[in-house]
């Protein structure tokens, strides 16, 4: 999409400037289950980032007046459907990453990948939620993983990119590397920090502020959607957690941002797709 065309039609309802989503990944213990960071015989159940840090968030979002999204694993949903009722009890949307946040490039069939996706929207069912956004832990789809969300009604995916777009009938909402709270404060981003020019060493929450109001600048400037991306188990940090209220305050603050949950962008995009782009750019630059 053009500056030109979208200073002409805008988005959303009101016609802002550019699309903002607050978003969130990883629920509980998946990914340390996945990673083999947690123990496969630990209780589970009681992570700090669903009893101490979630409620905070909520508070935080509800104060701010702004729905996000929540990128939640299948099994967390087993684990915790109290935590996924509380965010659709205060208007976010719960989307779908992964059953136990497997790598999604690494699945080496459409098989695999089509069990881990049944097996989800069966789970979230369950629990009261049909899912409609999908984001591929690692940031990167595999040549099934369209094919496979057409057939369970996704309206969107959210990888790693720059561009919102069409992606075989759905809607592209990426994500962008230095939108994401552990680009900055999570040792294991060292390599992608380093591809990006930012250096191997953990940096500073007041860098993650400057890097995520930048990113917001630009999306503005090109008219465009962007995913913001934050990991409640990063946010345990008081300084990590003041660094994510002025990023979400910025937004909330700003005109010429709509800020909605994933799928109201989707939406809004399926029923304007003429404005956006056909196969836009995507990272195939994972962290892991």
């Amino acid at each position: 999409m053009t500056d030109q065309a979208t200073a002409a039609s805008g988005w959303g309802p009101d016609g802002r400037r550019a699309a903002v989503s607050v978003t969130f990944d990883n629920l509980g213990e998946a990914m340390d289950l996945a990673t083999g960071a947690w123990p496969e015989d630990a209780p589970v159940g009681q992570h700090y980032s669903i009893t101490e840090v979630l409620p905070k968030i909520l508070e935080l979002l509800d104060r701010q007046g702004i729905r996000g999204t929540y990128f939640a694993e299948g099994w967390s949903a087993e684990v915790y459907p109290d935590a996924l009722r509380a965010l659709t009890e205060h208007g976010h949307e719960v989307a779908y990453h992964g059953w136990r946040h497997e790598h999604w490039r690494d699945i080496n069939n459409a098989n695999a990948e089509r069990e881990l996706i049944a097996r989800g929207v069966a789970t979230m069912r369950e629990n009261g939620i049909e899912l409609r956004g999908f984001r591929p832990p690692g940031g990167v789809l595999t040549p099934w993983t369209l094919d496979i969300l057409r057939e369970h009604g996704f309206t969107y995916i959210s990888p790693a990119g720059q561009q919102a777009g069409m992606l075989d009938g759905l809607v592209a909402l990426p994500f962008r590397w230095t939108a994401i709270d552990a680009y900055y404060l999570f040792d294991a981003f060292a390599a992608l920090r380093s591809d990006l020019g930012d250096g191997h060493a953990a940096l500073s929450p007041d860098r993650m502020v400057i890097g995520f109001k930048q990113a917001i600048k630009d999306v503005i400037v090109g008219g465009d959607t962007l995913s913001l991306l934050f990991h409640p188990f990063l946010q345990r940090e008081p300084d990590h957690f003041e660094a994510m209220t002025r990023i979400i305050e910025a937004v909330a603050s700003n005109a010429d941002l709509w800020c909605a949950p994933c799928t109201e962008h989707a939406n809004w995009a399926l029923a304007h797709r003429e404005r956006l782009p056909s196969n836009p750019n995507l990272d195939e630059r994972s962290w892991q």
